[in-house]
């Protein structure tokens, strides 16, 4: 299920036409700020993947210093 985002590109649009802008210049500010807010702003399923990852992670970082340290004391 995705996540809604809430911007008013009605309000965004008025504001700036208000504030002088042209209506076209102002409509494609606030669609490019919505498309924007869609494609960078996390979810609540990012921490669980990030979660994830960082496990894998560290579990092969183990590994490996387990495998250097075995390797190490076989050397000496």
């Amino acid at each position: 299920m995705s996540e809604t985002i809430i911007f008013d590109t009605h309000r965004f649009v008025k504001r700036m036409t208000d504030a002088g802008l042209a209506t076209p210049i102002a409509e494609v500010l606030a669609d490019t700020q919505a498309q924007i807010l869609e494609s960078n702003l996390a979810t609540k399923t990012d921490p669980a993947r990030l979660e994830a990852k960082i496990t894998k992670w560290n579990v092969g970082t183990m590994f490996a210093f387990g495998s250097i340290t075995v390797a190490a004391i076989k050397f000496l």
